[in-house]
């Protein structure tokens, strides 16, 4: 029986060469919504045959025309937003609300870097000898081979695709086998606005079997990943042995300071609508809420309320202010974290507990009293789960706050000008948001610091990741 989701090869859907297929759960109900296609050994050499010569005929189109391809894709995708957004509903568990603005942005990065396509262009530095000069040219790094998640699997994806494809490289994805339909959907627009269809591949499998023969694969020049940090170091440490280049957003475990100076209910009523978004599966989401003393307790008062009154449901119900978490095993880590703070003393404000049997909804959380011990304090938390740490020395909390490996999102509130830009400076991490929730629009550049990342997506810089330079001089 034909999968229904498919892998996508030179333009053409197909499952894999053994058979294989896996079911693919609607979170918030716990049932199949249809198959996903595994790839073998064979269908990924064939892939990355078949990719060469894309890479061959797409960097020779004109960057212009590149960009009016990028440009038509990203049209598609917005026509096609409601049907899109419904499909990563089902397999996702997000609200439709979020889901529709996550297929807007991936439209808004594949229309970004066809903008940046058009504006490439070489460099020329005059010689030292007379009528000498010295040409910088830029051409595409070549395949590309990206491995990208589940909690944004369309907008995520879409960074890569729009860099890639922009700068003239063929991709070969591997998008997480949870969410399929995502991935497919984008590249299906893709592939209806001219793209190359050798150039483009989607394929799924076993991750470590896949990641293993891309990585390996001579025909692959360089590597992108957005997940974890043990998983961005196993494959950074690959793709090092073969002298590959990649580009990765890792982990995080935001802190967020709440200075005393803010309205702690306004405070409150920002950070539950930041930190409860896909029910927490963001790697920017704000996680360890430092919270200067004297508003302390008026503001977990009325987050601990707002979260609380969140009601939860299928993302298909307009209704419904949270959807389910992705999978079993968040759901069973999401609870190891929790328990593991009340067996160490913490106190329960609300939440710590799952709803119903139903699919892999866990309530809102919010801890207080959490010791330093605790896991909740040193993993990525990716749920909704909220400890509470009252402040009242800035230079212990800013240590608290860069203790830990991760460098990618941070976060600030104070009305003080001169308060911000000192703690904005002291924050040891690749993002600051003051005063807002984060989100990452495609005109502006994004990466982690410390373990949270290597190299940045987005911005004017988006197409530099898959680029290398050729120094040419001429007498």
């Amino acid at each position: 029986m034909t999968s229904e989701f498919p892998l996508l090869i030179d333009g053409r859907h197909r499952d894999g060469s053994g058979g294989e297929s896996e079911a693919v759960l609607n979170p918030a109900t716990g049932e199949t919504i249809g198959r996903v296609a595994y790839a073998t050994a064979a269908d990924l050499d064939d892939a990355l045959a078949l990719a060469v010569r894309g890479q061959r005929e797409w960097q020779a189109v004109p960057p212009w025309e590149r960009g009016r391809i990028l440009k038509r894709a990203a049209d598609i995708l917005r026509g096609q937003c409601d049907q899109a957004a419904l499909a990563m509903t089902l397999e996702q568990g997000k609200p439709l609300a979020e889901a529709r603005i996550e297929v807007e942005r991936s439209a808004d990065f594949l229309e970004w870097g066809g903008e940046q396509a058009r504006r490439l262009s070489d460099r020329v530095i005059s010689g030292r000898a007379p009528g000498s000069r010295v040409e910088i040219q830029h051409h595409p790094v070549g395949v590309v081979a990206a491995f990208t998640p589940w909690n944004f699997p369309m907008a995520l994806a879409a960074k890569k695709f729009a860099g890639a494809l922009g700068a003239g490289c063929a991709i070969l994805c591997k998008p997480s086998q949870e969410t399929p339909g995502s991935v497919l959907a984008m590249a299906r627009a893709l592939l209806e606005a001219g793209v190359t269809p050798a150039a483009l591949a989607v394929v799924f499998g076993h991750a470590e079997q896949v990641s293993e023969q891309l990585i390996a694969a001579p025909e692959i020049a360089k590597i992108t990943f957005t997940g974890s940090i043990p998983i961005g170091k196993r494959l950074a440490a690959a793709a090092a042995a073969r002298i590959k280049p990649v580009t990765m957003e890792l982990g995080g475990h935001a802190p967020v300071i709440i200075c005393a100076d803010v309205d702690p209910d306004w405070a409150a009523e920002l950070l539950v609508r930041a930190k409860f978004t896909n029910a927490g599966q963001i790697c920017l989401c704000p996680s360890r809420f430092f919270v200067e003393a004297p508003i302390q307790a008026r503001f977990t008062a009325r987050f601990t309320e707002l979260a609380a009154a969140l009601r939860l449901g299928d993302g298909t119900d307009p209704a419904t202010q949270m959807g389910p978490l992705a999978n079993a095993r968040r759901l069973e880590a999401v609870a190891r974290l929790v328990e593991d703070a009340r067996q160490r003393g913490a106190r329960l404000l609300t939440g710590g507990e799952r709803l119903g049997q139903r699919g892999y909804f866990y309530r809102p959380t919010v801890l207080a009293d959490v010791p330093e011990e605790a896991a909740v304090l040193r993993e990525e938390i990716f749920g909704p789960v909220v400890p509470i740490l009252p402040f009242t020395d800035e230079a212990a909390m800013l240590a608290r706050a860069n203790g830990l490996e991760f460098g990618l999102a941070s976060y600030i509130l104070t009305r003080d000008v001169h308060r911000e830009r000192r703690l904005t400076q002291a924050l040891d991490y690749g993002v600051v948001g003051v005063n807002s929730a984060l989100t990452h629009y495609p005109e502006a550049s994004l990466g982690g610091w410390k373990e949270s990342g290597i190299d940045t997506e987005g911005g004017i810089e988006i197409l530099e990741p898959y680029q290398r330079s050729k120094h040419v001089s001429i007498a």
